[in-house]
């Protein structure tokens, strides 16, 4: 289901970070995510449109 929503302890285990990591790019705006009542979610389909971006952006330089 690519409507998922997923929270930021889900968003570190799928990309294989630490929590504040992945706190830590959602807060500087590199993840695509959204704060609901303070707390921030992710829509899957977002995450793997935004994984697909990084690759394409390693693979231009």
């Amino acid at each position: 289901m690519s409507d998922q929503i997923v929270t930021i302890q889900e968003v570190a285990e799928y990309l294989k970070l630490t929590e504040k990591t992945a706190y830590r790019l959602a807060s500087e705006g590199k993840l695509p995510g959204f704060k609901v009542g303070g707390s921030w979610r992710f829509q899957m389909k977002d995450l793997d449109s935004w994984i697909e971006e990084q690759k394409n952006l390693r693979n231009k330089k």
